[in-house]
């Protein structure tokens, strides 16, 4: 059963509509979806006590095996909604988090998941942890007076804390292997953009790839980077990175934050957007304050504009009222005008990709006319 609030926000119909597609990715099937309106969240029941009747009524009526909220929940909110539910209650940041869960391949993937999952449940547990007693056998465990939740508080810490170490050690490899590339003068470039953009298939395309990709959100989670040639320029690095969301939670931006250095530390973003999607300027105002949030806002940027087989549009070169190459638009599934997008990243690159980071680090923020 999926619950949706709109607090009087512009764009309560597209979040709404993203959410119902996040429950489709978990795998999830839809019983119904709740609506509501609200001028601000309750404290004890985040939707109010009504609305939590009503959600209770559905749910038993339904059959529902869980309630998922469109919002982040306290975790006393989410308490005391299972007990007046009867029901199992999942907010939208926990959604995320188990849906990264179950599409993370890489054992550098699993650990970041792994960490955001635990860094979020430290604030929710309840006696969630006692099946670690068995790994350390129990004796000494405790000391005088320590209650079972100190100890599963104390179990998870040291959880964290292994998991950072080792990937702060991965992190200090992928540092070494970035150095050596610099050392041979290799250019990189980095895909990024809005989940379900088009960024793998336009990786594949590119590079003759065959990184999964699928019509879903965060169909991929692990970073990818292979050797691309251009004419003109030469051989260069090209990186698939995770899609961004509104919403992002703060513990998976954390955990991701080694991964996502490889973006900030890129000669060239290729911001990839949805052509066909009507909130493409909101989505790319998202991605663009995840990109600030890891330092890589002044990055230089080139807008791919990908879809446009959806979108109705042809192929072609968006330039602004100086001359300035602003957007390329492709489409990844077809093929059409990845010559163009080649052209394209040849010219800035043989040019000076710093000269023009002052301009194009910021084209993500301007309203395109894809016409």
């Amino acid at each position: 059963m999926l619950v949706s609030l709109d607090f009087d926000s512009p764009d309560y119909a597209e979040s709404t509509e993203e959410f119902q597609r996040l429950a489709e990715s978990a795998g999830l099937e839809i019983c119904g979806l709740i609506r509501g309106r609200r001028a601000k969240p309750d404290p004890r029941f985040f939707a109010g006590s009504g609305k939590a009747d009503e959600i209770a009524a559905s749910v038993a009526e339904s059959g529902a095996d869980v309630v998922l909220f469109n919002h982040e929940l306290s975790p006393a909110q989410e308490r005391n909604l299972e007990r007046h539910i009867q029901c199992r209650v999942v907010d939208r940041v926990s959604l995320i988090l188990d849906i990264f869960a179950t599409r993370a391949k890489s054992a550098e993937g699993k650990l970041q998941v792994e960490l955001a999952q635990l860094e979020h449940l430290s604030t929710r547990l309840v006696r969630g942890w006692t099946h670690l007693e068995r790994q350390k056998g129990g004796i000494g465990l405790r000391g005088p007076g320590e209650t079972q939740l100190e100890t599963d508080r104390r179990l998870l810490g040291d959880r964290v804390k292994m998991l950072k170490l080792r990937l702060g050690k991965l992190s200090r490899q992928r540092e070494t292997q970035r150095r050596a590339r610099s050392r041979k003068r290799v250019r990189t470039l980095a895909l990024v953009g809005y989940t379900n953009a088009g960024k793998s298939t336009l990786f594949n395309a590119l590079t003759r790839a065959e990184v999964y990709a699928a019509d879903q959100l965060f169909a991929t989670l692990d970073t990818t980077s292979r050797k691309l040639y251009l004419p003109q320029a030469g051989e260069v690095i090209l990186s698939d990175t995770v899609g961004f969301i509104s919403q992002l939670p703060h513990d998976l931006i954390a955990a991701f934050r080694a991964t996502l250095e490889a973006t900030a530390q890129a000669d060239l973003l290729l911001h990839v957007v949805d052509g066909a999607s009507l909130n493409r300027d909101q989505q790319m105002l998202e991605v663009n304050k995840v990109l600030a949030e890891i330092g890589a806002a002044r990055v230089p940027q080139l807008l791919v504009i990908n879809k446009i087989d959806l979108a109705g549009l042809e192929p072609g070169v968006v330039q602004d009222e100086y001359g300035k190459l602003q957007a390329v638009r492709v489409s990844a599934k077809t093929g059409v005008g990845l010559d163009l997008l080649r052209q394209s990243l040849a010219s800035l690159l043989v040019g000076s990709v710093s000269e023009g980071g002052a301009e194009s680090g910021h084209a993500g923020t301007v309203t395109l006319t894809l016409s």
